[in-house]
């Protein structure tokens, strides 16, 4: 699916316009600070319930206004908004529709991002990768969802009981629990990030295609894999009870990026990382697509950090074959020259003050 018309109302220093997008690509120049950024995140924040950039969604909404509404028309005619106010209240329409539910948003829409804070994905642990990871299963494994909720309800009973020591008699039901609803969302994951590792290929062999048959994932699901998780907590009640939280388990999952069995961090040049991550993001895009047949829209904030011309013009090609409707960030031109097609197949905006403005080519 693609965007075609954006309009956001007292979201950050944005003016309250409506702004026409190309189906296929859009770039957006100006300065740090200009507004450019607040555009993707107002798309993210559609997509998501939440910022990219901050957790605190109240500071979103524009200096003496009560409330923010992001909404937008896509290329099917249908029409999606989301409306936050001060007090933490959240309207949603979908076609004039009333829901009360984020998901319900996410099954029509789907949004990937790549900004300077996705270099997290390597340096901000563990938690930083399993977002990534879980937010593909959200839309590519429909069951994951409900399976998910289940375990953090049943993960937090079982803290509950080893920090209770009175609850302690409780503690085998939930680990029961705890085990089969960590095996169940391992298995998920174990076949997603193998679905996602060969698509991956794909990707690394236009933007890094010397360093291909040298990358890999590595899947740690949270326990020994050698082990059932059953043995393992048994093994380590004392230790468990003692510190009153669960050592293992699903909520430990996490995915290493590796070349050479070295982690990627360590290795690549920064701007061999950001490929990485393009790819990454990429891949990921390509299994919501084949899923749920709607394109992810993709966002790159900033493209011109870290990227040199050659990069650009990997980065040009692999974005061509991915055939999503894409969004690219720079503070001028000079960075983006790589990534503009010669048939003029594309619209182009300058952001100054929160003014959106068409350029015209």
């Amino acid at each position: 699916m693609s965007v075609v018309e954006l309009q956001t109302v007292n979201f950050r220093n944005l003016d309250n316009s409506k702004t026409l997008l190309h189906p296929e690509l859009n770039f957006l120049i100006g300065d740090n600070g200009s507004g450019k950024s607040s555009i993707l995140e107002s798309l993210f924040y559609l997509a998501h319930g939440k910022s990219f950039r901050t957790s605190k969604s109240d500071s979103l909404i524009k200096n003496s206004f009560d409330d923010f509404i992001i909404s937008v028309k896509t290329k099917d005619d249908s029409q999606l908004g989301i409306q936050r106010s001060n007090s933490g209240d959240v309207k949603i329409k979908i076609n004039g529709v009333k829901t009360s539910k984020l998901s319900d948003l996410a099954k029509n829409i789907a949004v990937q991002i790549v900004t300077p804070e996705s270099f997290k994905l390597f340096s901000g642990g563990p938690k930083e990768r399993r977002k990534f990871v879980d937010l593909g299963l959200f839309h590519v494994e429909h069951c994951f969802s409900n399976e998910w909720k289940s375990f953090q309800k049943v993960y937090k009973h079982r803290n509950a009981c080893l920090r209770n020591k009175n609850n302690i008699d409780q503690i085998d039901y939930w680990t029961a629990e705890f085990c089969r609803l960590s095996e169940v969302i391992a298995s998920l994951r174990k076949t997603y990030v193998a679905r996602l590792t060969n698509e991956l290929i794909i990707w690394l062999s236009i933007m890094l295609p010397n360093l291909v048959d040298n990358i890999t994932l590595q899947y740690l699901q949270g326990w020994n894999s050698k082990k059932e998780l059953s043995d393992i907590l048994k093994e380590n009640r004392d230790r468990e009870i003692e510190k009153g939280y669960s050592i293992f388990g699903a909520h430990k999952f996490d995915i290493r990026f590796q070349i050479d069995k070295s982690s990627i961090e360590n290795t690549l040049s920064r701007g061999q990382q950001k490929l990485f991550l393009l790819a990454l993001t990429f891949a990921q895009s390509k299994l919501i697509e084949k899923v749920k047949r709607i394109k992810p829209i993709l966002l790159i904030d900033d493209i011109g950090a870290e990227l040199d011309h050659s990069s650009r013009n990997a980065m040009f090609q692999a974005t061509q074959l991915l055939n999503s409707q894409t969004i690219i960030s720079a503070i001028d031109r000079v960075a983006l020259e790589p990534l503009i097609p010669d048939d003029n197949n594309y619209n182009m905006f300058h952001v100054e003050h929160g003014q959106i403005n068409a350029m015209i080519e």
